[in-house]
């Protein structure tokens, strides 16, 4: 295994952007990774290697936010915050129910169904979701597109 401080320079961007797509606040994200790396120092010695460690780390960082949520509940001036951030999947939101937009993309054809999942609910970069599927990241892009087109159209 590498050292830490080479997964550190190798992961830190991917989870600080994991983090940031759920909690939406910089310094909270930048808080939470560095827990998740101390976490993953303490925990280094059971990381058995059957998972790549951007994974790895994920989990970790997944457990830390939860943890984090759990200890500080989320607030209505989050809910306010969110709402105001505008983007194509808010608006989608808006257009219909949260569980209508959830059937609609459950009912897609796999592989587009798991890419949807990843990016919208998983928060990954189209790179990180190819590498997933053990595609490309313009793979990753242009099944999302198609899927999202699918969607307009039931919409």
């Amino acid at each position: 295994m590498q050292s830490m401080e080479e997964i550190y320079r190798q992961h830190a961007q991917t989870v600080y952007r994991f983090l940031l797509t759920h909690t939406r606040d910089a310094d909270l994200a930048e808080e939470l990774t560095q827990e998740t790396f101390y976490q993953a120092i303490r925990s280094s010695g059971r990381f058995d290697e059957s998972c790549k460690v951007t994974t790895w780390l994920c989990a970790i960082a997944k457990r830390v936010l939860f943890t984090y949520r759990r200890k500080h509940p989320v607030t209505e001036e989050l809910e306010e915050q969110t709402q105001s951030v505008p983007s194509a999947e808010n608006e989608a939101v808006d257009a219909v129910s949260r569980m209508e937009l959830i059937r609609l993309v459950h009912e897609l054809a796999e592989p587009a169904r798991e890419v949807v999942y990843l990016r919208v609910f998983g928060g990954l970069s189209f790179a990180e979701i190819g590498e997933v599927q053990g595609k490309t990241e313009n793979w990753a892009r242009v099944t999302f597109y198609r899927a999202k087109e699918k969607l307009k159209g039931r919409l």
